[in-house]
């Protein structure tokens, strides 16, 4: 009779154990995926174009985290702490808690040496300041000769000078010249010069050929002559420096000596 009731603890001794330890190894299971995530990923969003300061909690809804790597470099077209690049790439499979390491642009940008734009024409400015980082601000014209050639630079309303340290990506406005002078002249008398002569003459005046009317079929410059023009030449009449004057010429024949309309 002893011996059974000693053989049966055994037997329910020997049970217990098992189920004790079944239980803890399910339970070391369960602990063991809960604290590695085993089987759960998420895709990594992309993030490029992003401002850094947007990440947080961005990527925090998505059980990410990020940290920056690189934050040297600076990109005319983009702000700064604009995110340029990442790892791992966008679209990739990567366990929850995983760190994304990102590029970002400059948030502080770097200091250039404006260059010198006076005198030089508007295309040639705009290219100048691209090369150097910079951006065209607005143009303001105002009366000068030199029709689209700079007069003067500026940024955020105050004048600037060539040499001057100015942040990578402000914006430079250009004061250009319209072509047209401030001084009046006198319209002078073109009439009857040839086409050579009235250019000369009117370069003397500070004043440009406009449209000039020539006869059909005729080429031979040498033999063109004025025979009218507007503005008329008068002494009360005075236009400003740079403007036009439009002419009309004829050919004279001088075999034939007369005129050709």
């Amino acid at each position: 009779m002893k011996e059974r009731l000693s053989k049966k603890k055994i037997i329910i001794h020997l049970i217990a154990s098992v189920a004790g330890l079944a239980v803890v190894i399910i339970a070391l299971v369960i602990w063991l995926g809960s604290y590695t995530n085993h089987g759960e990923t998420v895709t990594v969003p992309n993030i490029k174009g992003m401002n850094y300061a947007e990440l947080e909690k961005f990527l925090e809804e998505k059980s990410l985290s990020f940290k920056i790597s690189d934050s040297s470099n600076f990109i005319l077209d983009k702000g700064p702490g604009v995110v340029i690049e990442q790892d791992p790439s966008p679209n990739e499979q990567v366990k929850e808690g995983r760190t994304i390491y990102i590029s970002i642009t400059r948030t502080v940008p770097p200091q250039v040496k404006l260059p010198n734009l006076i005198d030089v024409s508007q295309r040639q400015a705009e290219a100048i300041l691209f090369s150097y980082g910079l951006r065209m601000g607005s143009m303001i014209y105002k009366p000068d000769l030199a029709k689209g050639a700079v007069l003067e630079m500026s940024s955020n309303g105050k004048v600037i000078s060539a040499g001057q340290l100015i942040s990578k990506g402000s914006r430079i406005d250009l004061v250009l010249g319209d072509g047209v002078g401030i001084t009046d002249v006198a319209v002078p008398n073109l009439l009857n010069l040839s086409l050579e002569e009235a250019v000369f003459v009117l370069k003397g005046s500070a004043l440009n050929v406009g449209v000039v009317d020539y006869p059909p079929g005729k080429l031979d410059s040498l033999n063109f002559f004025v025979v009218e023009q507007m503005p008329m030449p008068g002494d009360s009449i005075f236009i400003k420096q740079g403007e036009s004057v439009n002419l009309r010429v004829v050919y004279q024949n001088k075999t034939e000596r007369h005129y050709e309309y």
